[in-house]
């Protein structure tokens, strides 16, 4: 038997469930612009274990969507996971968060699925996979250019998933290319991929373990202000 607790703060959505042997039980999620994941995600974990009638102690594993995405919210997200599974004394799971984004399109007949996530200016964190979810290109950060997925949509359909999506709308039209602006990944599409590990006993190292930024935080000092 395997109950897991899967996170979800890659990025705007807060979204939390809790599954037995890879079928859910219970989800909470809510996807804000403003990242109100300091404020939600402990609320949403306590509300999933009381409705499912199970207390933290139950916990076989907990589960955590590694990026790319948010630097804060990938932190808020695995600070949450190690302490729970340091606590608990049970295995941390890291799933793919681009993956779990391109599941959601299950059952539609795309020859290539390209999750991707909003970065700076013009760019995006992207990664393809074909009909099998099995990945044709690994995970980048790149600049949105008008030849960019050419290599892909010139060959069948292609959705295109996610927060960047709209960046490649805008620049690129063809038959082919197919969007989906407003979808974010959840806690949902983890269920499965979680399971998955835990069968597998695909555990992180709970001590060395980190969110996959897949780029460099940046911080930007505020500029000085000059007397006039």
């Amino acid at each position: 038997m395997s109950l897991i607790l899967n996170i979800e703060t890659a990025t705007t959505n807060c979204s939390v469930s809790l599954a037995k042997d890879g079928v859910l039980l219970v989800l909470r999620e809510n996807n804000t612009p403003n990242y109100s994941h300091a404020e939600q995600l402990h609320v949403f974990i306590e509300e999933c274990m009381k409705e499912a009638n199970y207390c933290m102690l139950d916990l076989d594993a907990v589960a955590v969507s590694k990026g790319p995405g948010s630097y804060t919210g990938l932190r808020i997200g695995v600070s949450s996971v190690k302490g729970l599974c340091f606590a608990l004394n049970i295995p941390l799971i890291a799933t793919d968060t681009l993956r779990c984004l391109a599941i959601q399109k299950a059952g539609k007949q795309y020859d290539f699925m390209v999750p991707c996530l909003d970065a700076r200016r013009m760019e995006v964190y992207a990664a393809i996979f074909n009909k099998k979810f099995e990945v044709v290109r690994e995970t980048k950060a790149e600049i949105v250019a008008e030849s960019y997925l050419s290599d892909y949509y010139l060959r069948g359909v292609t959705c295109v998933i996610g927060s960047g999506a709209d960046k490649i709308a805008t620049l690129i039209k063809h038959p082919n290319l197919v969007f989906s602006l407003k979808s974010v990944p959840s806690a949902l599409e983890m269920v499965h991929a979680s399971y998955d590990k835990f069968i597998q006993k695909d555990f992180e190292d709970l001590a060395y373990f980190e969110p996959y930024y897949l780029k460099d935080f940046i911080l930007q000092k505020p500029k000085k202000k000059t007397s006039e």
